[in-house]
């Protein structure tokens, strides 16, 4: 089934969300749900505050990335199985040195900016067996999966940006939360005046 993608200025974006464990209820149904609902938006990765659940999980699958000619061969081969459920993610560690890449967001459409990050993570998480992971993530395959924990600590790639970016997007950012925008697919504004 495909939800409908929380926009920004929901307050379900900024909380830090809550672990959730094999009991959680109906947890098949909704990561099928919110990789429906990724594919239909043709995002790359979906967090669960995302479609208004404030709990540590989101699902990436960054293959359309794997097309990408501007990218060396280890990444793209990286990028084209990279297609995985994260519960409970942690980030043990960031290295290197920062670099750009033009972010976007389902839950903020239409703006995308340059976001810095480290170009390497190493990570902890559980699969939808709950099953524990660690491993180390490069290049893109990092970013997507850095912007993704993001979300479920409640931080927005706007977050990352300097002042002045921050004040030549706002009255974008205020028009999205109204509804005052035009998306492709699906979503739910926290302050979209209701017709009388």
């Amino acid at each position: 089934m495909i939800l409908p993608v929380v926009a920004y200025g929901d307050p379900v974006l900024r909380k830090a969300c809550t672990e959730i464990d094999a009991n959680y209820p109906n947890l098949k149904e909704l990561i099928a749900n919110m990789k429906e609902t990724m594919y239909n938006a043709s995002g790359v990765g979906l967090a669960a505050p995302q479609i208004g659940k404030a709990i540590r999980l989101f699902v990436i699958d960054a293959s359309p990335f794997a097309e990408d000619e501007d990218l060396d061969d280890n990444d793209r081969a990286t990028l084209k199985t990279f297609n995985r459920v994260f519960i409970n993610a942690r980030i043990i560690e960031e290295e290197g040195e920062e670099w750009a890449f033009n972010e976007g967001c389902l839950s903020i459409p239409d703006v995308r900016q340059d976001v810095y990050r480290q170009p390497k993570v190493t990570i902890e998480y559980q699969d939808e067996d709950f099953k524990t992971h660690t491993e180390v993530l490069e290049g893109l395959a990092a970013r997507v999966f850095q912007h993704e924990y993001d979300h479920i600590e409640g931080i927005l790639f706007t977050d990352k940006l300097s002042s002045l970016k921050k004040r030549l997007i706002k009255k974008k950012l205020e028009n999205i939360s109204k509804g005052k925008i035009r998306a492709d697919y699906r979503m739910r504004f926290p302050n979209l005046k209701k017709k009388k």
